[in-house]
């Protein structure tokens, strides 16, 4: 890697630095990745229906019925052509440090828009799981897109919402999948972004093989094949 070279970091980048330092020094230096988890083709499926269906309401000025039956006071996000370069996984919301020569970005899949202009960001979640859990990258990943919306002039209402779409098991197949949905509201923290985001690119240009997280899986196989 060309240390010269500005760098270009997301919310799964800093999730991956704050796993295991080795296995992001690896990957984003070397391209050495991680073995790769089974294609979750039906939930992009189902990702890709969602932002039409949002669009579509969008486009009428209406509010999404997900939005109303939470009472949460918002609209959708108006600007659909800013929205689709915000959605873009080769462009995304972006925010470039000169003092570091490096770019923090991601790639939302909504945003709502509150009476005072405040925006906040809505990310869409499909699972199998009765019960949906928030995960820390979940938490991660809204605190990162408060951050880019804030350092591109945006005010926020320090909140993110995720909207999850979770397989019904109960009520048969019939043809067609079921889903029952939940709108959760977390709180989000952008104080510490910066830092993350410092630290992990200072990690990065550093040439030195770091050390593993000590529960890193992947670190312990790699470790342990190669005493056969």
């Amino acid at each position: 890697m060309n240390n010269d070279k500005p760098i270009q970091l997301s919310p799964s980048s800093l999730n991956l630095y704050l796993e295991c330092p080795r296995c992001f020094w690896l990957e984003k230096r070397y391209g050495i990745k991680r073995p790769p988890p089974y294609p979750y083709a039906l939930n992009m499926a189902v990702d890709t229906l969602l932002k039409k269906e949002f669009d579509s309401y969008r486009a009428k000025g209406k509010p999404h019925p997900l939005i109303t039956e939470n009472n949460i006071q918002a609209k959708l996000f108006s600007d659909q052509q800013k929205l689709n370069q915000w959605r873009s996984n080769f462009e995304g919301i972006r925010y470039y440090d000169t003092g570091l020569g490096a770019t923090l970005f991601g790639a939302v899949d909504d945003i709502l828009e509150f009476p005072n202009n405040k925006l906040a960001p809505l990310d869409y979640k499909s699972t199998g799981s009765k019960v949906p859990k928030v995960y820390d990258r979940f938490q991660l990943q809204m605190d990162v897109y408060t951050f880019l919306l804030e350092k591109n002039g945006f005010l926020t209402p320090k909140k993110g919402y995720l909207a999850f779409y979770i397989v019904d098991k109960e009520n048969g197949f019939e043809d067609r999948l079921p889903f029952r949905k939940e709108l959760h509201e977390i709180d989000t923290d952008s104080s510490y972004v910066q830092g993350i985001f410092e630290e992990a690119v200072t990690l990065l240009r550093n040439k030195k093989l770091p050390s593993s997280h000590q529960d890193c899986q992947f670190c312990r196989w790699l470790k342990q094949a190669s005493n056969f």
